[in-house]
């Protein structure tokens, strides 16, 4: 999935490449060297987004309900399979699709109406069909509060089968460098 999109980034030597970017979404990228000593962008196992809490993520008081936290995290997660490679458009097509198996959230402090959320999402492992992602959302401004911290297992399935998929071998060979 990653490799044909890997050979096209192009880095200027200055810092710059042409990688792709999301809209309201940070990618950070982990660098990798080549036999030159030329530095090449590699697939990120971390990626950053950004929220605003609305009128239809709260209850009557104003606080953010459980499932639109769980909400925020799917975005976040979202953009870290497209730093891996796996895009929406990819998902669409090739019907492989990152589906949660587990949940684990620690509310730590409420977030409310109109408050603005960053969102990082990193990978904590692989394993053969399984990903362990780790979330942590944070107020931006103010006290910078953190608001929740999540992990997540998620599985890579073949639809419509409902079948599981391995991690691919691009991935794997990240957290192994």
């Amino acid at each position: 999935m990653t490799e044909k999109r890997q050979r096209d980034y192009a880095w200027d030597g200055a810092g710059a490449t042409n990688l792709p970017t999301v809209p309201g979404t940070a990618l950070l990228v982990q660098m990798s060297f080549d036999d030159a000593g030329q530095p090449r962008p590699s697939p990120a196992t971390t990626a950053e987004t950004e929220v605003e809490v609305m009128f239809f993520d709260t209850d009557c008081g104003g606080v953010v309900s459980n499932i639109a936290y769980l909400r925020f995290f799917e975005v976040a997660r979202t953009r870290l399979t497209d730093a891996l490679g796996l895009t929406l458009a990819e998902m669409s097509e090739t019907q492989i699709f990152p589906a949660v198996a587990r949940t684990e959230v620690d509310y730590r402090k409420p977030a409310k109406l109109g408050d603005r959320l960053r969102i990082s999402a990193g990978i904590d492992r692989f394993e053969k069909v399984r990903m362990h992602c780790h979330f942590e959302m944070r107020r931006i401004g103010g006290d910078e509060a953190v608001i929740a911290e999540c992990r997540q297992v998620c599985v890579l399935v073949q639809m419509p089968e409902g079948r599981p998929r391995r991690i691919p071998s691009e991935w794997l060979a990240l957290r192994e460098s």
